[in-house]
Order: C-alpha cells, then sequence, then structure tokens
C-alpha cells in the first residue's frame, strides 16, 4: 500500500516541484490510517538518486511492542526505498511522541546526514538525521514567501527564530534589518549559515549586547564593521520585556512558537495555550503604528480563529491567511493556524 501511495503521490508532485524551486516537499502524511509515517522529499525529484527522505511515526493511538515497532519501521523504509529507487541510508525514520516537556528541537543522534536544498531561490542547510524536525518546515513555504514580500526596507524581528528561514527570506525581500531571537547556540549557529549560504551576513549577539549596541560576533569575520542582521541569543519572553523598556519598534514581528518549552535556559516554562494572548500583547506594543504581526499557530492542542483573536485583543484586525498559504504538496491537510494582526485603521473600521 505504501509504495503505491509513494509513487501516485510523487507522480504528482515532482513537475510541480521542479518548476517552484520546492526543493522540500511533503510526500506523505498519513494518507493510509494503517500508516501514521509523515515523509519529506528532500532534493532535486529529478535527480533522485541524491535526493533523501526524512520523515516520522506519529503516536499510535495503542500500546504497540518497540521490537515489533522496530521491525515495523524497518520495512517502511524498504518500502519507501522500492517505492522511489532512493538508498535506504538516505530515508530517516523517527517516532514523533506528544511533547510532555523540554524542546520539539532536542538532538535525537550524531549521525550528521546534512544536505542543502533549495527553496524559492534560496538555500537552506538542512540535517536529515539527528533531529526530530529537519531545519526547514515545507508547510511554511508560502508563509515565508508571504514574508519575503511584506519586507522591503522594513525592520523584522523573528521571535522564536530556530534555524532563521524566516529571516533570510526577510533579507532577500530587501529587509532594513532583521533580529532572530532563540534560546539555542546550536539554531543561531544554524541560521548564521543560512545567511551565509544566500550571500548574507548575520552577526551573533547575546541578550544584553543587543541592548547595550554591542558589536555583533561573527564566524569568520568579515569586512563590516555592523551587520544588519543580528541573531540574538535569548529567552524571547525576556527579551520582550527588555525590548518594551527600550522602546524598541519593528515594521514586522514574525511569532511562531513552539506548543510548549519548558528548556533550562528559560526563566519559565512557555505553555502556548496559557500564554498565547499575553505574547500576542506584547509583540503588537512593539510595532510600529503600520506594523504587521505574522501569527502561526502549529499545534493540534487547541485551534483558534480571527474572530477569537480579534475578541481577546483590543483596536486589531486580524486576517486569516490560512488558504492563502496552503501549497499544492498541503493540500487537503490539516496546516497550522497562520494569522496576519494589525491596528485598526479608519478604513478597516469602515
Amino acid at each position: 500500500m505504501l509504495v503505491n501511495r509513494l509513487q501516485k503521490r510523487f507522480r504528482h508532485l515532482k513537475k510541480w516541484a521542479n518548476r517552484t524551486g520546492a526543493g522540500v516537499f511533503r510526500l506523505y502524511d498519513r494518507d493510509i490510517p494503517e500508516i501514521p509515517l509523515v515523509l519529506d522529499c528532500y532534493g532535486d525529484s529529478t535527480l533522485l538518486h541524491d535526493a533523501a527522505l526524512a520523515g516520522a511515526l506519529y503516536r499510535r493511538p495503542y500500546e504497540k511492542d518497540e521490537v515489533d515497532e522496530g521491525f515495523w519501521l524497518a520495512a517502511m523504509k524498504d518500502s519507501a526505498a522500492q517505492a522511489l529507487g532512493i538508498d535506504p541510508q538516505r530515508i530517516f525514520l523517527k517516532q514523533r511522541q506528544r511533547q510532555s516537556g523540554a524542546s520539539q528541537y532536542e538532538k535525537l543522534g550524531n549521525a550528521h546526514f546534512t544536505k542543502k536544498v533549495s527553496e524559492g531561490g534560496l538555500v537552506f542547510k538542512v540535517n536529515l538525521s539527528d533531529y526530530l524536525d529537519c531545519g526547514l518546515f515545507p508547510d511554511r513555504r508560502l508563509l515565508r514567501a508571504m514574508v519575503r514580500r511584506e519586507s522591503l526596507e522594513k525592520r523584522v524581528l523573528n521571535l522564536f527564530s530556530y534555524t532563521g528561514t524566516f529571516s533570510v527570506y526577510a533579507a532577500a525581500g530587501g529587509a532594513a534589518s532583521t533580529d532572530s531571537v532563540d534560546l539555542s547556540n546550536t539554531y543561531l549557529a544554524w541560521a548564521q549559515e543560512n545567511f551565509s549560504l544566500n550571500g548574507f551576513t548575520a552577526g551573533l549577539l547575546q541578550m544584553r549586547d543587543f541592548f547595550s549596541g554591542g558589536s555583533p560576533v561573527r564566524r569568520p569575520p568579515v569586512r563590516s564593521t555592523e551587520s544588519a542582521h543580528k541573531l540574538i541569543r535569548a529567552d524571547a519572553l525576556v527579551f520582550l520585556e527588555k525590548a518594551a523598556a527600550a522602546g524598541k519598534k519593528w515594521d514586522i514581528i514574525i511569532l511562531d512558537p513552539p506548543a510548549f518549552s519548558n528548556s533550562k535556559k528559560m526563566t519559565d516554562n512557555f505553555d502556548l495555550r496559557r500564554d498565547k494572548t499575553e505574547i500576542i500583547r506584547r509583540c503588537l506594543a512593539l510595532l510600529t503604528p503600520a506594523g504587521k504581526l505574522i501569527l502561526s499557530i502549529n499545534t493540534r492542542r487547541f485551534r483558534t480563529t480571527a474572530l477569537e483573536l480579534e475578541d481577546q485583543l483590543a483596536n486589531v484586525h486580524v486576517t486569516d491567511l490560512g488558504s492563502r498559504v496552503i501549497d499544492e504538496d498541503f493540500r487537503g491537510k490539516k496546516m497550522p493556524g497562520s494569522f496576519m494582526l494589525e491596528y485598526f485603521t479608519t478604513n478597516q473600521h469602515e
């Protein structure tokens, strides 16, 4: 069943992927109830010998013996290899468990299977072997493209920035500056590499240096004495407090938070369901009058709507971006909630 489904989906998507430059695309997402896998294809779909697959087994609604599960996953890997003619050593399947704490980006191994993949004329590094998520979420592809279109000469803040893909898109769109905030040194360094792959220089800073005007650290050194693109190691919640106290403002803020995090580096745990409204309000307070907050809510634990968000927030217009950011490989699939929040203008009131 899996062989037939993968072959059918690949035939459907490969021409679209080549035409649009989607170097990563969703090939399979629990299409068959008995096979609860998600699989993404990485690489040029016309050069399958150099392509790779990565994905995960979603948590089953029943207990299954670990040994049996291991045999089952191995069989699924062999089926995927047979379907597409990809070396099984280039197929990576993990188990996606419901997060009870820690980070969704926790490291799982040290195989270091990395690739450089293209998207929208840009290049990004992905790691298929060592983390549950590989560094580039294909379901956010059109949202990233929207950020690029909105970013010309804008100051952009990217919170929970992960590997910096939204920030790179903003830079490619001509952003005046980008500030990317994350607690992980690993992901900030990864983001710096993504900037470099696309011809941009991004400096690494501690939060205190950002607010004191200190110089960013660059690896390797560059000639410029200052970079328009900064990668800031900070707890996003603390950063928002400091930014408000310092009177900082941005034209675009990207908020794509995890559902939950209790990292030891954080001053407090973060629960999206509990803290959603508060963190949105803090972001809105940092927008310029014509600014835009781009919000992504990627959790199955709860859903929200534009009307619910407007009811919870004062003087804010919320646009549901859902239908605008569903690309070909995600049609008919459940997508993260995507919204654009702006202060009301007279025309919007009318």
